[in-house]
């Protein structure tokens, strides 16, 4: 029993490390200069240049336009996952309230059609996606990142099957107490769903902050760029003996891990219970 305990516990630690093992080598090879870099590749040893990278990325102006900062692009890519992960949770919740407690005729088939675009990801529908965006105005602004992606059906979906785990009951008491759609919402389905919130948000977060097809398009303006655009903008940088900053771009890696660690490391517990349990 112990040796089966001890395999299992070997195996956990082989595939944490397997994973762990390309962000260290991120980290530490970030603390070199461009140069050593170029000139002897990726390093697991530790440079002389990690406060200078760190700070030069955070706070130095550059760009094309001279203007732009890493904490700018972290503001960004902040702005566009709390935006994104917050505006899903709501419209999610509305729509699946909608569907699960009003009776109105075609309920069921509202809800498929919501449904069926899980079938058209923004990589589908793109260019008309990019149209409509242009048409209104939206280009280079946080609306015209942030309110395209929200149209799926992935959040409608998991809090549509959680209220309807919810006992009826709840219902019928809450409105012999008088308490309205709103009401009901509000003091009873809100709490319930808090463990439900909390595994919607961990997952819109991430996918939110790691967007970078559609920024790229929607974005021309550097002060509206992501970090995940400033890593490629680094790259791209190779003018005659000039070689981009490698270390630049590790430390941007690095640091677009941050966030979403942090938000998983934060709501990991109530992750768990939101997939896994009723909790109500």
């Amino acid at each position: 029993m112990h040796k089966v305990k001890i395999t299992d516990h070997l195996i956990l630690l082989v595939g944490a490390l397997f994973l762990i093992l390309p962000v260290v080598v991120a980290f530490t090879t970030s603390s070199h200069t461009a140069a050593d870099i170029h000139s002897n590749g990726l390093s697991l040893s530790w440079g002389g240049n990690f406060t200078e990278t760190y700070s030069n990325v955070l706070t130095r102006e550059g760009g094309f336009t001279g203007q732009i900062t890493g904490s700018r692009m972290l503001l960004n890519s902040l702005i566009l996952g709390l935006g994104f992960a917050i505006g899903k949770i709501v419209l999610s919740m509305l729509a699946a309230y909608a569907i699960v407690y009003f009776r109105f005729r075609f309920a069921t088939l509202a809800f498929w059609l919501i449904f069926t675009t899980l079938l058209l990801p923004l990589e589908v529908r793109i260019v008309p996606s990019y149209q409509v965006v242009s048409s209104f105005g939206m280009l280079n602004s946080y609306s015209g990142l942030i309110v395209p992606l929200l149209a799926s059906a992935t959040g409608t979906f998991y809090f549509r099957q959680f209220f309807k785990s919810v006992p009826d009951e709840l219902l019928e008491a809450s409105r012999i107490d008088g308490a309205g759609p709103v009401k009901f919402f509000i003091d009873i389905l809100l709490p319930l769903s808090r463990t439900m919130i909390a595994a919607m948000f961990i997952i819109m977060f991430v996918y939110g902050w790691n967007q970078y097809l559609w920024p790229m398009l929607v974005t021309t303006d550097e002060s509206f760029f992501t970090l995940m655009r400033g890593i490629k903008q680094i790259l791209q940088v190779w003018v005659g003996a000039q070689i981009p900053d490698y270390n630049e771009a590790f430390a941007l890696a690095v640091l677009a891990m941050v966030p979403p660690v942090l938000v998983v490391v934060v709501f990991q517990r109530w992750f768990i219970k939101g997939l896994t349990e009723s909790d109500k």
